[in-house]
């Protein structure tokens, strides 16, 4: 009835207070967007510059040829990276939506394409964190006159245990061949209590628990009240790794014998460009630092203001990017070239990736040097806002897109705030799995291959092919001129029709012709169902494209051209663009209209069929 509602009993001339009022009256809230451009280049800044700047790129480029791998790499930059990183980033500012709804306002009948980045980034959102909990429990330990991993004195260590003593000659001789390192005792024995396998998962780890906790909570206070909280904190956590950054830089390259990790780490070796291992590693490279295709970059793009100029933001933040990863292997390769000095071994024997630079190597290599502490306190924090950064930026991106598909359920006071609980709740749960003594195998299954090489570029293939054939380069383009004020490079343009699809579709064809079976530290082979869970990780999201282009078209009425016909056409609400409006006014007025120069003009019917 009309008159039963909340707050008709009131006396007179008093109002409902908000509470009462039924859901529908119930204010909707704005979606928010950043106060200034400086909060959207920072926010950009700390998802694309992550973990991969300083733990992979620096081992790829010594593994990969040295100053030889900035060809293939510097190729698939601009020729994918930088393509692909503005197109998203103009999806988001032009849809102001997540990866989800954007996509389906482009074309509904490659929406899969959104769901596929969401599965992706909720995946990484759980497994990625796990590197922040390990670093946070390695700062926990760094509080103390000597470091536990430069010794051998404590409980978990074992007879085989064997201190690396400085220019020891004497050390591959007097080292048996069971011998293991304190630093690598602390790694598998303190830290993960590494279990034998996969089938043997055994019991949480609570310290690290705890760490992993940690690091939600402080995940879930930068982002709790979307760009408002956001837009704040990474003022800090984006800037504050670039004085370690530096800090590190200088000290690496004012030890003894930095000159020899520098000159293993750029040392040109063209004869590995002939083999195809070496592009496919520069061009994963590229999607793993940039960041694209797990729907971070079209949620930082779709808070920006219609006509923030994106296409120099993005050129800026590519080559932010690109030259961090350059400058963070001196860093890198400067230490450890003073640990290849100071055990008088090669220093091929020292260099590693991933988690072994991070919780094995560089350790070693601080504890040899005076005040360890005060340096391993440095590299781990480091470490820990490095990985902050890009961890809550793709929960945000995974939230933002849900909250828009259901604006009318979550854009209301606090259910933001509670279902962002929510969600990292879930994501801390299933992050234990990984956390228990046989975790670290659970981990590798997700690094793997949930998002792995295969998933992003299958997701990159189709994200250019339908901006380009299905919704139109030249529509695009035409978006993206009434945004900015000009079009974008012809280059783009043809990156986006060609270049980008052709190289993504090599790099991806490739990735299953040399694909083999994972194996932790290149030893453990998992059981059957352990590829089998792996293998269901990966194809989770690329079954998303194809799964979604059926179901659409099951569900719409006619022919099978007119539902096709229907489902790439875009959606009404999009903004129309001036070369849009004009030719709509030249469809519809009438004939005898005159035309001046500051009206619109009118076009040919060929032009016309938009």
């Amino acid at each position: 009835m009309k008159g039963d509602v909340p707050g008709e009993s009131l006396p007179s001339g008093a109002r409902p207070s908000k509470n009462q009022l039924p859901p529908q009256e119930v204010k909707i809230e704005e979606r928010g967007q950043w106060s200034n451009n400086t909060e959207f280049l920072l926010s950009s800044a700390g998802n694309i510059i992550g973990l991969g700047n300083v733990w992979r790129f620096p081992y790829l480029c010594y593994k990969n040829g040295g100053g030889a791998f900035l060809i293939p790499y510097l190729l698939f930059l601009f020729t994918c990276g930088v393509p692909i990183f503005f197109l998203e980033t103009v999806l988001g500012q032009y849809t102001s939506s997540g990866c989800v709804p954007s996509w389906k306002k482009i074309s509904p009948l490659f929406v899969g394409i959104g769901y596929g980045t969401q599965v992706i980034a909720f995946l990484q959102n759980c497994y990625y964190i796990i590197v922040l909990a390990w670093a946070i429990f390695y700062l926990s330990n760094c509080f103390s006159g000597v470091l536990p991993w430069s010794s051998c004195n404590n409980t978990w260590n074992t007879e085989n245990c064997l201190e690396f003593h400085r220019g020891s000659e004497s050390f591959n001789q007097t080292r048996s061949p069971n011998a293991t390192s304190p630093v690598i005792e602390f790694w598998e024995r303190r830290a993960l209590r590494i279990s034998p396998g996969i089938e043997h998962m055994g019991s949480l780890n609570w310290d690290l628990a705890l760490c992993l906790l940690v690091a939600w909570v402080m995940c879930y206070f930068c982002i709790w009240k979307g760009t408002k909280s956001t837009g704040k904190v990474v003022y800090f956590t984006a800037t504050f790794p670039y004085v370690m950054l530096v800090v590190l830089l200088i000290r690496g390259l004012t030890l003894p014998g930095a000159l020899i990790g520098i000159q293993f780490y750029l040392y040109p070796d063209l004869g590995r460009l002939a083999d195809p291992q070496v592009w496919m590693d520069a061009g994963t490279q590229i999607f793993f630092s940039f960041a694209v295709c797990i729907g971070s970059v079209t949620a930082l793009g779709s808070y920006n203001k219609y006509n923030n100029n994106c296409y120099k933001d993005c050129i800026l933040l590519c080559c932010l990017n690109s030259s961090t990863s350059f400058v963070a292997g001196f860093a890198i390769f400067g230490i450890l070239g003073f640990m290849s000095y100071e055990q008088n071994i090669p220093i091929a024997d020292v260099a590693e990736s991933g988690p072994g630079l991070a919780f094995i190597a560089y350790p070693r290599a601080v504890s040899m040097m005076p005040v360890a502490p005060l340096w391993a306190i440095l590299f781990f924090l480091m470490i820990v806002f490095l990985g902050l950064d890009s961890e809550f930026v793709g929960v945000e991106g995974f939230v933002a897109s849900v909250i828009d598909m259901h604006p009318t359920v979550f854009r209301r006071k606090n259910r933001r705030e509670l279902f962002l609980l929510v969600i990292c709740f879930l994501n801390f749960c299933i992050g234990l799995i990984m956390l228990t003594e046989g975790g670290m195998y659970v981990f590798q299954l997700f690094d793997y291959y949930s998002a792995s090489g295969m998933c992003l570029l299958l997701i990159a293939i189709f994200e250019t092919v339908c901006i380009s054939w299905v919704y139109g380069v030249d529509r695009f383009c035409d978006n993206i001129e009434d945004m900015i004020g000009y079009r974008p490079s012809p280059y783009i343009k043809y990156c986006w029709l060609y270049v980008s699809p052709a190289s993504c579709i090599g790099v991806f064809a490739f990735f299953f012709i040399k694909y083999s079976p994972l194996k932790y530290n290149n030893v453990y082979v998992y059981p059957w169902w352990g590829y089998a869970i792996g293998w269901m990780l990966g194809i989770s999201s690329m079954i998303c494209i194809p799964a979604w282009v059926i179901y659409n078209i099951s569900i719409t009425k006619g022919t099978l051209r007119e539902r096709i016909r229907l489902l790439i056409k875009p959606c009404d609400t999009l903004p129309k663009s001036k070369r849009e409006q004009e030719r709509m006014v030249a469809i519809f007025a009438p004939d005898s209209v005159a035309v001046t120069t500051n009206s619109y003009y009118p076009v040919s019917d060929k032009d016309s069929e938009f």
